[in-house]
């Protein structure tokens, strides 16, 4: 959907100003919306009982970004060891890292235990005994099967690699158990981009009860429950955006009734990325041709490396054109440069009548753009930009060179001689 109004009116009237001086294209997030979005998140689930927002580095992962995220108190969900240090280097320590990988290797469990640890979330039961050394605190992540539906996104649990199977979870607490560990949570991950709260509300209050068989069977309490991420956000105009506030609300009284209960809940983490950043970044580019054939075609100065989810995903991104929007309007499709067919950013989309020069501003681009870029057709990444809290514009990531393109050439020989 278009971005918030309070973002257009502080970065349109500079854009053009801003692209003369670092160029384009380049992705440029609102610290302001950022902002916002993460104390919202916080005051939403105020009332659950012990809420931490653990950000999904694999939105955004920029260390700009992240140190935003540290200072309103959240902690970092990692999913490669690049991520961990990405956290690390803000300096994240211990339970302030989840780490969330899977198909995991010894070498990334030794470097996962390194610098004070983190919270070690294992995604098979075979991994609990490949852990080199069992941390005092452990998480799981359990795929319930066909006990509950996926989102259409996500897909059919059962048909995902991720996840403990809900006949190996306790099982995998009591070996787990065996082998040293003293604390647990308990971690799931169902939904991406899920714009129904009430399906992250059936989450919690599956992993509420499963938190209570566990107890009865094994006679382990759980600290914590991870709902997980997936929470959305409304990329075409006529989307109705997540009810966070009937959300919070209803997550909040199953926290509360539990506690009732049983005179003792879970904290409640969550691991939200695309929900806190996505719709506070835009990719600007400019026209550079325009051609005529069977369609319009409007070629434009990036391409699918800075954003593949219109053409891996078919995604919609809105698309304005700040300055020229009274012109007589036009369908064109947005095309980039990459030797692709569906390199396009937008197929068969009304627009003012583009010429040579003119800036297009590609929204919803804060998480899942910059982060998922590739190099194919050794087309480069572009550049990342802030702009701050008082109106000034800060490079936090600088443009991909055709030197660091060749980087990986420079290499010392090394040749295994063929066997006689």
């Amino acid at each position: 959907m278009p971005i918030s109004n309070s973002y257009r009116e502080r970065l349109y009237p500079q854009l053009e100003r801003i692209a003369k001086h670092f160029g384009t294209p380049f992705h440029i997030y609102d610290e302001n919306g950022i902002r916002n979005t993460g104390e919202e998140l916080k005051q939403t689930f105020a009332e659950a009982g012990g809420f931490r927002e653990y950000f999904a580095v694999k939105a955004l992962p920029n260390p700009t970004i992240l140190t935003l995220m540290q200072s309103m108190g959240f902690g970092f969900d990692c999913s490669s060891v690049p991520e961990l240090m990405l956290a690390r280097q803000i300096g994240a320590r211990g339970e302030e890292i989840m780490f969330t990988s899977n198909n995991t290797s010894e070498a990334d469990f030794l470097t996962a235990a390194d610098k004070g640890g983190c919270i070690l979330n294992l995604d098979d039961i075979s991994l609990v005994a490949k852990v080199p050394v069992m941390p005092e605190l452990i998480c799981f992540r359990y795929n319930p099967g066909n006990r509950r539906t996926g989102n259409a996104i996500i897909g059919k649990p059962e048909e995902a690699k991720y996840g403990v199977s809900h006949e190996q979870i306790a099982d995998a607490y009591r070996q787990a158990q065996q082998r040293g560990a003293r604390r647990f949570g308990l971690h799931t991950m169902l939904a991406s981009n899920e714009l129904d709260y009430s399906y992250m509300v059936q989450t919690a209050a599956m992993l509420l009860e499963m938190c209570r068989q566990l107890e009865l069977e094994l006679g382990i309490r759980m600290e914590f429950i991870n709902i997980g991420g997936g929470l959305g956000i409304p990329y075409t105009p006529e989307a109705k955006p997540l009810d966070l506030a009937a959300m919070g609300r209803e997550i909040s009284q199953l926290m509360q009734n539990f506690r009732s209960d049983y005179s003792y809940s879970p904290a409640l983490y969550m691991e939200s990325g695309r929900f806190i950043t996505g719709p506070h970044g835009v990719l600007v580019t400019r026209v550079i041709n325009r051609k005529e054939i069977y369609r319009t075609y409007v070629g434009v100065d990036s391409c699918m490396s800075a954003l593949m989810r219109p053409g891996m995903y078919g995604a919609y991104h809105h698309i304005e054109a700040p300055g020229v929007e009274n012109r007589p309007e036009e369908v064109v499709d947005v095309v980039g440069s990459l030797c692709e067919n569906n390199d396009k950013f937008a197929i068969q989309r009304t627009l003012p009548r583009l010429t040579e020069g003119d800036l297009l501003v590609i929204q919803d681009t804060g998480a899942h753009g910059q982060a998922m870029g590739f190099n194919y057709n050794g087309r480069l990444r572009p550049q990342e930009l802030l702009l701050r809290q008082d109106g000034s514009v800060e490079r936090i990531r600088r443009a991909e060179t055709v030197d660091d393109y060749f980087a990986t050439l420079q290499f010392a020989e090394n040749i295994l001689a063929a066997e006689k």
